[in-house]
């Protein structure tokens, strides 16, 4: 396995993103890269062929797992999906129950840090190498219980703000390609849409910047980044479970992601978070969010984002 000091530069992308094919996902075509990662592979990734990107560091995570074609809305696709670079930052603030709920499909509750406060996470991604090719997303996201509960909040409370097992429902993800949009709304019922998202970190600094669609300021992040540390693939394995609807069908969408660095700052000062104008700070005025919690950046994760299934909200 490569170590991060073996390719924190390097960029072995070759891709012309200024040449396109078009491609059909249902009933929709979209332009992908011509000659990139899904022109090629149709999601079929050659897990060997993205070692030899140097951004990559291991491919051992994703050769654990076993790809299987399923019929979607989308057409026939093969999941999980895989992300093999991914830069993450992730705000966890509080906001009143009353004000969350407002904003919750019913059959959904909120998770609570104490009575009468919920948490709301505002997340920045920006995928270097997977399967639909280098794009950024960001999201809003309400933490939630999870679907059937019956256990006691705490122990739901400890996993969500450790990031180890979290249950969300997503309010906006934002993104920069058209195939990351069709596959997310048509194939995931994800709230997606295309636009300019600007999402860098390094060693001193974490900034974001979502833009709307008359081109001014929708989110802008400036943060210090939070000091490295570095696990092994597969030591730190966590969960994300999505609670969407897809054609008035509740479904959960699992991401499994595999962090390789990560680090940490609780009631952090040094976070600057400006909301302008666009559909993302409406959603974070709407929640009414307050305090910032905890701030959390990798500089190395990998995902594998498998396709929703139907569950049941009805509590047992």
């Amino acid at each position: 396995m490569k170590t991060d000091n073996d390719q924190k530069t390097g960029n072995t992308d070759k891709t012309d993103y200024n040449e396109t094919v078009d491609v059909t996902l249902g009933n929709r075509t979209v332009q992908v890269p011509k000659g990139g990662i899904y022109d090629t592979y149709h999601m079929k990734t050659d897990l060997d062929a993205m070692l030899k990107d140097e951004r990559v560091t291991s491919v051992d995570f994703f050769k654990a797992l076993e790809k299987r074609e399923v019929m979607s809305p989308i057409g026939p696709t093969m999941t999980p999906n895989y992300y093999y670079r991914t830069w993450t930052a992730r705000l966890v603030m509080t906001a009143p129950v009353s004000a969350i709920k407002t904003r919750l499909p019913e059959g959904l509750d909120p998770l609570e840090m104490l009575p009468g406060i919920g948490l709301v996470s505002l997340m920045f991604f920006r995928y270097d190498v997977c399967d639909i090719d280098k794009y950024s997303e960001a999201a809003v996201a309400i933490l939630v219980r999870p679907p059937r509960h019956g256990g006691l909040n705490g122990v739901d409370l400890i996993a969500g703000l450790k990031n180890e097992d979290m249950y969300v429902h997503v309010l906006s993800l934002p993104v920069t390609t058209e195939i990351a949009q069709v596959r997310g709304h048509d194939g995931y019922g994800f709230p997606k849409w295309v636009t300019e998202i600007n999402f860098n970190v390094d060693k001193d600094k974490t900034t974001a910047v979502i833009m709307n669609d008359s081109g001014g300021i929708d989110i802008k992040l400036t943060a210090g980044t939070p000091t490295q540390k570095h696990f092994k693939s597969g030591e730190n394995v966590s969960t994300l479970h999505s609670i969407t609807k897809l054609d008035e069908v509740w479904n959960e969408t699992l991401s499994q992601i595999n962090v390789m660095s990560l680090g940490k700052k609780v009631m952090p000062s040094d976070v600057r978070l400006r909301l302008g104008k666009g559909r993302v700070s409406s959603d974070l005025r709407s929640l009414k969010v307050g305090k910032i919690l905890q701030f959390e950046v990798s500089e190395n994760s990998q995902v594998a984002l498998h396709m929703p299934q139907p569950i049941s909200v009805r509590k047992v």
